[in-house]
């Protein structure tokens, strides 16, 4: 089943190392949302009529709507296209928004799953990144989301935070054991070139950590999710059993999907489409029934390459025989000494014809994604 994904490009303030599209003026909230609902009308048939299986609202901070734009987004999506009973209906949403009474006005809009945008128990972590949020809040908005009857959470945690050693790591791990959610997205730390983070380095006011004291978390965070249940089915996602991310394995699996509000991406198997990042150009376009879209078509060879790259970083693998009847490139032959390379080092092994990283692998996925891509 296809996937929709609804851009909210709001937030209350900029976080130090946020570089994805988002405006913290609100003053032009309400005519986007009106236009994100326009922009699916205009897009119904993107899907060709395929039953939808996931919703997700990302951003910005969708935990921002109001009860009745985040009511209009889904009942604009259940009138145009054809949802699964069974959906999976995501909301980003950040801790300091999540008081008990939110938490009962997006249950009772259809909400069944929440990615809580955590980053660290730490205070002085939190402060260094700008959150909204404070330490005591990262733990009890989660607490009352379980309260209010959320069953599926998510949360984020950044690693890679420059400190003299591994304390506060272990520290914000063992908090996050304690909550008993489904799941977690941990990412590294990354220092952007257009964020205040990446501002202060170049001014040399902010020094990152070591790429080697940042491999050493991700390896004491792969070691402590084993330990407590979690499976690794992506290279920054871990779950419980059952409790995967059905609309980013779709994303990994190359399922189709719908993206709208401004920045949003969509995907159809054979080109992307790239919305404006510009909130006014945005809903100027709309309001003229047309969509601010750049459209990229995908060769074979662009096709092959999104599926080594998504594939790759999954539990399930690259699969080699999809590589071949599917693109043509058989990358065993055109890599075979690579390949051997790789499986000496310890790196990736093929069984049954599926090429899979190992945990070692993963620290390198991207250079190994690289190397193996088609030119």
């Amino acid at each position: 089943m296809s996937g929709i994904y609804l851009h909210i490009p709001f937030c209350k303030q900029a976080c130090h190392y946020c570089d994805f599209h988002f405006s913290t003026s609100m003053g032009h909230k309400e005519v986007t949302i009106q236009a994100i609902a326009r922009e699916l009308e205009l897009r119904r048939e993107y899907l060709q009529g395929q039953e939808v299986g996931t919703i997700y609202f990302g951003g910005g901070t969708p935990s921002l709507l109001t009860q009745q734009e985040l009511q209009l987004l889904l009942q604009t999506i259940k009138d145009l296209f054809i949802v699964s009973e069974e959906a999976e209906i995501t909301l980003e949403a950040n801790p300091d928004d999540l008081s008990p009474e939110k938490l009962r006005e997006l249950k009772a809009a259809g909400i069944n799953r929440l990615s809580i945008g955590l980053q660290s128990f730490h205070e002085s972590h939190l402060r260094m990144m700008n959150r909204a949020h404070n330490a005591t809040e990262s733990l009890q908005c989660v607490k009352d989301a379980q309260a209010a009857g959320f069953d599926n959470i998510t949360v984020d945690l950044i690693y890679g935070i420059p400190a003299p050693d591994h304390s506060i790591w272990l520290e914000d791990l063992k908090t996050l054991f304690s909550l008993n959610v489904q799941h977690v997205s941990c990412y590294a730390l990354t220092i952007e070139p257009d964020t205040a983070l990446g501002r202060w380095s170049k001014k040399g006011t902010f020094k990152p950590s070591e790429d080697e004291f940042t491999a050493q978390q991700f390896e004491i965070l792969l070691e402590q999710m084993k330990v407590h249940g979690f499976v690794q089915y992506e290279v920054s996602n871990f779950s419980k059993p059952g409790h995967e991310s059905r609309h980013n394995s779709n994303y990994w699996r190359g399922v189709h999907y719908l993206g709208v509000g401004p920045s949003a991406h969509s995907f159809n198997g054979h080109s992307r489409q790239y919305n404006v990042a510009n909130n006014r150009k945005y809903t100027a376009a709309i309001s003229e029934g047309t969509i601010p879209a750049e459209v990229e078509e995908l060769t074979l060879a662009d096709q092959a390459n999104d599926f080594l790259l998504t594939t790759l970083r999954t539990i399930w693998g690259c699969d080699l025989k999809v590589m071949r009847d599917r693109y043509g490139y058989d990358l065993q032959s055109q890599h075979q000494l690579y390949l051997q390379q790789l499986r000496n080092k310890g790196l990736a092994w093929i069984e049954a014809d599926v090429l899979y990283l190992t945990d070692q692998g993963k620290l390198l996925a991207d250079q190994i994604t690289l190397d193996l891509m088609v030119e």
